[in-house]
């Protein structure tokens, strides 16, 4: 046996050396994290989520497209499974999940996702409802014709190549990309600290921008707008902002623009009608807007919208039916475009990386000229690569030339010398080169129509020799080749052909007033019933307040209110947050209600202290447990959303409507204060003053009342007892007051 590197009986010499021993460095925490998540946040941006801003795609859009060319898969060629090119993507150059592979080429299949699809899907690719694409092993794929004009010019060094992950294969660094496919398809991703979410846009529009700034370096961003006016979505819709909204948006890189379903009015005769939405904003899906819809119709939060139907096809027809035909549709449409994703916005942020390394905000003037700067240099790179294969050729040619005018010693030596190689090379003054293609040629080549397909070829090569290097020498003639080039992928895509026709409609918004939804509910009394528990129930009619109702088992009445369906219910909480229900939207009265708390964002631990329907004309007095409260008014205590509106700050105790003209509080240890109302500030948020001082416990109660009249109460026995002499008790705000009269309650509560 061996013994332990750590055995004491081991000699010296048989010791690891210390150089194998673990080593171990200090550095602070906060530099070894800072170190280690910059690493992660530049990967994220530069490798991740931020597109090109040269071929306007990802990594694994660009690793995706590269793997489907060396499988071959042409246009024109046959489909191969999807688990095949995911497998070969992760395998060769992506070395991630291949589901997260998979739905990164499905997107590039939909043709609600893409303006453009860069890959031609057979099978489930999803679905504009949002469903998912079938599994990888049932679809198909191969490249578009886009996707092909993208990478046109790989195989001439048009790009620069790097070493794969594990250094076996090499990949493109960008793609040549023949169109501005950034803007045109456009592109959105989150990183560390910064995000981009580009719109797609006409390809024929873009095209023509980019050929105005080749006509004109120095052309305004007005200008580039008015050729390219804006997105075009693959999904159509109406883009409602100014032209002063969009060219802002554009000069800054940054801006938010509304986009709206398109619809029409179908008439249906006899005064009938309906609106058929028949194209619905971008990234929207259309199960989800159904369903929004449909809750919109089931909770009567549009009381004039009777039905909504799905009736779509291939197309898209959403039908909308109006609960009565006086409605205007304009107006109905104005308020569901507020309530549901008929509209929506779209972000604009261009954020792009500039020659595949900086992050930067740029305006269309700076995505255009980073697109056709590389479209030069692309250019520049094929035009020598070119020039390279023309010598290699024209050295070629110039040796079998030679080899005609002396073909009868070339095949002597052929036949006799041992070294016919070097006998060549000394005797005609010929290149290895040329040697080897002499020796290469085949015999049926040696004919003299040969000869003269070779001298025209060889001519041709000098002429296009001398074009390329005069181009290559004046870059107007550059930019010319570009231009020419641009208009051909204009020709392939643009709008002569059904696919490059605009569907998103530019429109300034129009102000149409949306329905007064609260005049198209109709007036019907209702009788409120809340329980001890917190379940709320709204049953027709005003019954009486004390008839007998059923409740869950353990649970008891707490309050009841008789109020319309046209009201808005205020609830105060513990926690001095109000709350706003609409009386027609609570649940009807045959079964047992459900939880307020479903409704509402009030905290388990935030009892509700009152319930009321709101009226403008009222004012309130609010009173925390510690004794202090203020008077607010009615429009401060209306709620917009499920959280409520904050107006008392402290553990909150009473509300009281303000009424008559003094005020009674009294305290947990009995002493009664009587003061005018005048005293109590008017606040629309806060803590509010001192109503009584105490020396020990808190408010118990308050009640506003009519000097004149007294102070009333009831005993034990249900009797009212009236104190009409309060001058005993009469004094300022925040004064401790006087033991309560005899006979007053002995729970300190006026009722």
């Amino acid at each position: 046996m061996t013994s332990a590197p750590d055995d004491p009986d081991l000699p010296p010499e048989d010791l690891p050396p210390e150089d194998d021993a673990p080593r171990m460095t200090a550095e602070p925490l906060s530099r070894a994290i800072g170190e280690r998540y910059l690493t992660y946040a530049l990967s994220t941006i530069m490798h991740r989520a931020l597109p090109d801003a040269r071929d306007g795609l990802k990594p694994v859009h660009r690793r995706i497209l590269y793997a489907m060319r060396e499988l071959r898969l042409s246009p024109t060629g046959g489909f191969r499974k999807s688990a095949k090119i995911s497998g070969d993507v992760m395998g060769n150059y992506h070395p991630h999940g291949d589901g997260a592979i998979y739905d990164a080429m499905a997107r590039l299949a939909q043709p609600f996702a893409m303006r453009y699809p860069l890959v031609n899907g057979q099978g489930n690719f999803g679905s504009i409802d949002g469903d998912s694409p079938a599994a990888s092993r049932y679809t198909e794929a191969r490249l578009t014709l886009a996707a092909e004009a993208l990478m046109d010019g790989l195989a001439e060094d048009a790009v620069d190549f790097r070493p794969n992950y594990d250094g076996t294969l090499e990949e493109p660094v960008v793609l040549p990309a023949a169109f501005p496919n950034l803007l045109c398809n456009g592109a959105s991703g989150i990183a560390v600290g910064m995000a981009t979410n580009i719109p797609p846009h006409n390809l024929h529009e873009v095209i023509d921008a980019c050929l105005h700034l080749i006509k004109s370096p120095d052309a305004r961003d007005d200008t580039l707008m008015a050729i390219m006016p804006g997105p075009d979505f693959p999904t159509g819709g109406v883009l409602v902002e100014s032209p002063e909204t969009l060219r802002e948006a554009y000069r800054t890189g940054r801006g938010s623009l509304r986009l709206r379903a398109r619809w029409s009015r179908e008439d249906l005769g006899r005064g009938q009608w309906q609106i058929i939405v028949t194209e619905i904003p971008y990234q929207v899906q259309k199960s989800k807007l159904i369903e929004r819809l449909a809750d919109l119709v089931n909770t009567r939060k549009i009381p004039i919208l009777a039905d909504v139907r799905d009736e779509s096809a291939d197309d898209i027809r959403i039908v909308l039916e109006p609960r009565t035909r006086q409605v205007d549709p304009e107006q109905l449409m104005a308020a569901l475009f507020r309530v549901s994703d008929l509209e929506t916005r779209f972000g604009l942020n261009m954020n792009v990386l500039i020659d595949g390394r900086v992050p930067k905000v740029c305006s269309l003037k700076e995505v255009l000229r980073a697109f056709l700067d590389h479209r030069r240099e692309v250019l520049v790179r094929r035009s020598n690569f070119r020039l390279e294969k023309i010598a290699a050729r024209l050295e070629v040619l110039a040796g079998y030339i030679v080899a005609y005018l002396n073909l009868d010693r070339v095949i002597e030596i052929i036949r006799h010398e041992d070294d016919p190689k070097a006998v060549m090379m000394a005797e005609f003054g010929l290149s290895d080169v040329q040697v080897e293609a002499i020796l290469n040629m085949r015999l049926r080549a040696l004919r003299r129509l040969e000869e003269i397909e070779l001298r025209a070829e060889h001519d041709r090569l000098i002429e296009e020799r001398a074009a390329l290097s005069a181009m290559l020498a004046d870059e107007g003639s550059q930019w010319t080749r570009i231009a020419a080039q641009l208009k051909e992928v204009r020709g392939l895509f643009g709008k002569s052909t059904p696919e490059g026709l605009r569907r998103t409609e530019i429109t300034e918004s129009e102000d149409v007033q949306p329905l007064d939804m609260d005049a198209m509910i109709e007036r019907e009394p209702l009788t409120v019933i809340l329980s001890k528990m917190g379940w709320i129930r709204a049953m027709k009619g005003h019954q009486p307040l004390d008839a007998e109702v059923k409740f869950r088992d353990g649970d008891e009445p707490f309050m009841a209110l008789h109020a319309e369906t046209t009201d808005k219910l205020v609830i105060f909480g513990a926690n001095g947050r109000f709350y706003t229900l609409p009386a027609n939207n609570l649940p009807g009265g045959r079964g047992q209600g459900e939880p307020l708390r479903l409704m509402i964002d009030l905290p388990n631990d935030a009892a509700v202290i009152d319930m009321f329907p709101w009226r403008d004309d009222t004012q309130f007095l609010m009173a925390s447990r510690a004794g202090d409260g203020f008077i607010v008014n009615a429009g401060d205590i209306l709620a917009q959303t499920r959280a409520g509106k904050q107006v008392l700050n402290g553990d909150a105790l009473l509300i009281r409507r303000v009424s008559g003209d003094h005020l009674a509080v009294v305290g947990d240890n009995r002493k009664l204060l009587v003061f005018p109302i005048a005293e109590l500030p008017e606040m629309s948020r806060g803590k509010g003053v001192r109503l009584q001082r105490f020396k020990d416990g808190g408010l118990a109660d308050a009640k506003f009342i009519t000097l004149s009249v007294g102070l009333s109460w009831q005993d034990p026995a249900g009797r009212t007892r009236t104190e009409s002499d309060l001058t005993e008790w009469l004094g300022k705000r925040a004064s401790a007051g006087r033991m309560a009269p005899r006979g007053f309650p002995r729970d300190n509560r006026f009722n």
